[in-house]
């Protein structure tokens, strides 16, 4: 488990030709826990705001916060790199990567289709018990909104989408849906507050639609509330 320690200012064989033999032998790589621990321990410092985009990442700096050695920051790093979180930059080092708005529009556009069919089948096979569920995540959220906590408010709206998404019980949706959403916490954050009471009210819309079991409509609500999400956050950006 990573621990954080200080202030900071993830057949059979047909014969003898085919045995297997310890010198052809493909070795499985054993799990590397704390690296998965360290890489995910960064991403969600990028998400909710403690490594803010453009930021130095010095490998002394987080290893110390994190409790680890080096090693397993700079292979956390790497790892970072290549899925888009961290830029390196030979002769400077790691730096937090900064979306673009075009990364920010694709990842936001499909997100809207995925949701959108989320919406549609939960609001087909939602019970009274799921419906009261959604309640207490919006409650939860409105909440998070009269505190003015945009760390609760993205994370009370990701539990609320995440919720909608389980109740679709599509499984490959799911799977796809999980891929982008930690990337769509961290391009909500900066929006949280300005989208804040629309973004509420819109889903309150969207709970009473699921409760009425009427699909299409949670569908066409889901698809004007994750668009209006896209085009906040572009004003946004070009503030």
């Amino acid at each position: 488990m990573v621990t954080q320690r200080a202030p900071f200012p993830a057949p059979t064989s047909r014969g003898a030709r085919n045995a297997l033999t310890p010198a052809a032998a493909r070795r499985v790589q054993r799990p590397a826990p704390l690296r998965q621990a360290v890489y995910d321990a960064i991403i969600e410092l990028i998400v909710n705001g403690t490594l803010e985009p453009g930021r130095h990442l010095v490998e002394n700096e987080l290893a110390e916060y994190l409790g680890v050695s080096r090693q397993p920051v700079r292979e956390a790093l790497q790892r970072l790199q290549t899925d888009g979180w961290v830029d390196l930059r030979p002769g400077q080092g790691a730096f937090v990567h900064t979306p673009t708005e075009e990364e920010a529009d694709q990842l936001l556009s499909v997100r809207a289709v995925l949701e959108t069919h989320s919406a549609r089948l939960a609001a087909a096979g939602a019970t009274e018990e799921d419906v009261k569920r959604l309640w207490e995540l919006q409650q939860a959220g409105l909440d998070a909104l009269a505190a003015e906590n945009a760390e609760d408010m993205v994370r009370a709206n990701s539990a609320l989408h995440a919720e909608i998404t389980r109740l679709s019980g599509n499984i490959v949706l799911a799977e796809h849906i999980d891929l982008v959403e930690r990337r769509v916490q961290w391009y909500y954050r900066p929006i949280a507050k300005p989208r804040g009471h629309d973004a509420w009210n819109e889903h309150a819309e969207l709970i009473k639609a699921i409760a009425a079991g009427d699909a299409e409509l949670a569908a066409k609500i889901m698809a004007q509330h994750t668009e209006r999400t896209r085009q906040v956050y572009h004003e946004q950006y070009k503030r």
